[in-house]
């Protein structure tokens, strides 16, 4: 079933489509909003590349869409931007409304093999097997060979994991302050441990720092941002992007790291939208648009 058109606002000269969907996967009412640029209204234009973002705890396809400004970006270059929602919603599974860091806008891009979350909580599959095949049949002049991914805490942990996973998908990866070592913090124990169980070898199919040891894909550079006054960062150590740069040592991405610490930035999309350029000068790159 295709998407409801929920709204259409003029953006930067592009459109942003906020769109929802019954989806198959997760067996709920799924949200997404879609920017394109104005390229992908000009005629006689050839198909455009996908950046892919993905969003942090509690977020919903609006956050970024209203507080990045991938936009003016987007018409730079010309690619559309799709910003899923971050778990089900709706899905009446006991207990997902309960704490902001587990459950509802905490999805943690995978597949929960557990009960009672495995039925729903499918972001994993959703994303990859659903989501942008649908995005592809629907939008024909977006080019679903051509995609980058780009995240933001949760969301920068699930663009990392991704991208190790799937290389074969997507051209590139970058990440704003993101959970790159789940298995050690307890953002990602708690998530892990409720929808993956005890077993840690799950746990390890999901972990970045666990993931890059055996990259199947080209040697190109992952892009970070981490603001120093993050205090998810600074005090709560639940992001540990240095955790990533150890863990690439002696594999495929040895080196490829590219973390910049970025002095007195703190977690939010103030932080985000400051370095939303370079993220963008970097995609575009691998997307042959530069």
């Amino acid at each position: 079933m295709g998407f409801t058109v929920d709204q259409s606002i003029k953006s930067f000269d592009g459109r942003l489509l906020k769109l929802s969907h019954k989806s198959e996967v997760t067996h709920t009412e799924m949200a997404v909003n879609v920017y394109l640029p104005q390229q992908y209204f000009a005629e006689g234009s050839k198909k455009l590349p996908i950046l892919l973002y993905l969003s942090g705890l509690t977020c919903t396809p609006n956050n970024a869409s209203e507080k990045a400004f991938f936009q003016p970006y987007a018409n730079k270059y010309g690619f559309a931007v799709v910003y899923p929602d971050t778990s089900p919603r709706g899905a009446n599974v006991a207990g997902e409304d309960d704490s902001w860091d587990f459950g509802t806008g905490a999805g943690f891009y995978l597949d929960a093999t557990e009960e009672p979350w495995s039925k729903n909580y499918r972001m994993y599959t959703y994303l990859l097997k659903e989501l942008l095949p649908l995005i592809g049949k629907e939008y024909e002049r977006l080019d679903t060979t051509n995609i980058s991914i780009c995240g933001h805490s949760m969301g920068g942990y699930g663009a990392l994991m991704l991208y190790l996973k799937n290389p074969d998908i997507f051209n590139s990866c970058s990440a704003f302050a993101p959970i790159a070592n789940p298995s050690n913090c307890q953002w990602g124990q708690k998530c892990f441990g409720n929808y993956l169980g005890s077993d840690k070898a799950k746990w390890a199919q999901y972990d970045p720092c666990e993931l890059i040891h055996n990259f199947k894909g080209e040697k190109k550079p992952i892009l970070i941002h981490q603001g120093t006054a993050d205090n998810f960062y600074r005090r709560d150590h639940q992001l540990q992007p240095e955790n990533l740069v150890k863990a690439a040592k002696n594999s495929p991405l040895d080196g490829l790291i590219d973390l910049k610490l970025v002095d007195g930035y703190d977690h939010s999309y103030y932080f985000i939208s400051s370095f939303v350029a370079d993220h963008c000068a970097f995609h575009a790159k691998y997307m042959g648009l530069d």
